[in-house]
């Protein structure tokens, strides 16, 4: 992908299986960012606690190949990850991570993350575009995510990308005075 502001170039992929290592430093990354608190349902030292068994087994769930997760990462030029989106598969019957039903299969957009200096030059789109084509190719016909109230900046981005409120809400995992705001995507 060409960005619109440079002449920089970045790949948009699947991870691989053994890049865990590298999974894991963009997640811990992200969880570092000033409005993390806003964006990710886990602590910085939470997700660094967790022993490297855990990344494997997270970036073997959701690498090339697999039907269910697929996390999407942006590479700049120099090989160095940039960006990431990860969608998961919900079937209809099952619950969410928020304890509500599923009531059809659909497609969830996940740790979304674009490293500061490179944000505001088309890159989100286009992983947000990979994500929801790769979601739309499994037969979905919903892409859904989730976005804290106070994010204004994301919920911007969702709605220009062609998101709109779905108007169900949720409590915030571990700040219930807090809320979670649905927003979908239906195919067109």
């Amino acid at each position: 992908m060409s960005s619109p502001d440079s002449d920089e170039k970045y790949l948009v992929r699947a991870i691989r299986v053994d890049e865990w290592p590298a999974v894991k430093a963009l997640r811990l990354r992200a969880l570092r960012d000033p409005i993390a608190h806003l964006a990710f349902l886990e602590t910085y030292e939470d997700a660094a606690a967790k022993p490297d068994s855990y990344w494997q087994e997270r970036a073997a769930g959701a690498a090339e190949g697999s039907t269910a997760v697929r996390q999407f990462i942006a590479e700049a030029p120099d090989g160095e990850w940039v960006g990431s989106v990860t969608t998961l598969i919900e079937e209809a019957g099952t619950t969410d991570w928020a304890g509500c039903p599923v009531e059809q299969r659909q497609g969830h957009l996940v740790g979304v993350y674009v490293r500061p200096e490179h944000r505001g030059c088309g890159l989100t789109e286009v992983l947000f575009d990979e994500s929801v084509q790769w979601a739309w190719s499994t037969g979905v016909d919903r892409v859904r995510l989730f976005v804290h109230e106070d994010n204004g900046r994301a919920q911007r981005f969702y709605r220009r990308f062609g998101f709109v409120p779905s108007g169900h809400t949720v409590p915030m995992a571990g700040h219930p005075e807090q809320t979670e705001l649905e927003y979908v995507l239906e195919r067109a």
